[in-house]
């Protein structure tokens, strides 16, 4: 079985992933979602993090935006995941830098 490649980012959206990461508070919030073994509630994130609900709403906007993570609303919850194939293209393409 072969590892499918990961897929190539054009430049704006490696501009969007190095913003998103330049931010310290976002690499935490990727890291802990990033560690769940399934979908990380935003309510774990809030319990786990010293900042307002709209602060941390903004954040996880960003690192939406750059790709880096996914979000499915449950009923009045959204849950989180990292979208690992987009955060592997990023790490490769920096690699070749």
């Amino acid at each position: 079985m072969t590892k499918s490649a990961a897929p190539r980012l054009n430049p704006k959206q490696m501009e969007q992933i190095g913003r998103a990461l330049a931010e310290p508070r976002r690499v935490q919030l990727l890291k802990q979602i990033g560690a769940q073994a399934e979908a990380c509630p935003c309510s774990n994130l809030l319990e786990t993090q010293d900042i307002t609900p709209a602060t941390l709403s903004h954040h996880l906007k960003e690192l939406e935006n750059a790709g880096l993570v996914q979000s499915e609303k449950h009923g009045k919850n959204v849950h989180l995941t990292v979208v690992r194939d987009v955060l592997h293209a990023y790490l490769e393409q920096l690699a070749k830098i």
